[in-house]
């Protein structure tokens, strides 16, 4: 080999070298300092566009959880409604039952009547309760739509809007001030309990699909979560070990270069 001055090929292989060894040290340490494998497209190009779907599948998952959990609330609530509304009507069940006793004079059936009156109201009022505005009884029944995936389409569940209203027009004109009309509400209402029976079995049911529901975007959310991982999260073993080997290099590679530099000295001692 010729020995020259204006071009050291050893010196421009080893600074090739050391630039692409630096190129990939930085790159290690990016990784390793964002937790992360995929920091720009240009790291991997195709994984970064499947992570970012994941990534937004991740977040519509969780706004759809967040979803059935306030329509469970909504239910719940609902059912704690209708929790109380059984305690009156089994009150005013009570009541009627009492008017049957013939030992009671026309003043005690008109106390049982007055405390009647004033349970039938408490349970007028009950229709009028809503959830953060959303009204929780509808005149004749309604049925609410609960998306129940993170696309909005593919599955949902119904929630009803009970038809509470129905229910006390059932003993709506009740009077109990006579044994007569006692017995007659005491048939009424035993059937608007049986009916709120319903209601509530319905209730609970809903709540139980919605449960699952909630159940199902947790697991789906819990996968993605792990299958995006697998795509952009780094190996931190892995990338130590690369972290390791480009620091070896590069110290190598910068030692090389000065010892390429270093071999055009011997040029001089020609000129002397």
């Amino acid at each position: 080999m010729s020995v020259v001055i204006n071009t050291n090929s050893a010196a421009t292989a080893a600074s090739y070298n050391l630039s692409n060894t630096n190129v990939n040290l930085q790159r290690s340490l990016n990784r390793l300092s964002s937790g992360l494998r995929i920091n720009s497209s240009f790291d991997d190009a195709g994984g970064l566009a499947v992570s970012m779907k994941m990534s937004a599948a991740i977040r519509r998952t969780d706004a759809a959880t967040t979803n059935v959990a306030n329509s469970l609330a909504y239910l719940q609530t609902q059912d704690g409604v209708l929790k109380s509304a059984d305690k009156v009507l089994s009150r005013m069940s009570e009541l009627s039952t009492l008017a049957l006793d013939v030992t009671k004079t026309t003043t005690d059936m008109a106390l049982y009547q007055k405390e009647f009156n004033v349970l039938r109201s408490e349970l007028t009022a009950m229709t009028s309760e809503k959830f953060n505005g959303i009204s929780l009884f509808v005149s004749g029944g309604s049925t609410l739509k609960v998306y129940t995936s993170e696309d909005g389409s593919s599955q949902s569940a119904g929630i009803t809007q009970t038809d509470l209203d129905t229910i006390n027009t059932t003993y709506a004109a009740s009077d109990i001030s006579s044994v007569t009309g006692a017995a007659a509400a005491v048939t009424v209402i035993t059937a608007a309990i049986e009916s709120l029976a319903n209601v509530r079995a319905q209730n609970g049911a809903e709540q139980s699909r919605l449960s699952y529901a909630e159940d199902m975007l947790k697991v789906n959310k819990t996968n993605l979560e792990a299958a995006n991982s697998r795509i952009i999260d780094v190996d931190v073993a892995s990338e130590s070990t690369q972290l390791a080997r480009f620091n070896i290099l590069q110290q190598s590679g910068t030692a090389m270069l000065a010892q390429a530099n270093q071999s055009t000295q011997s040029i001089l001692r020609l000129l002397q």
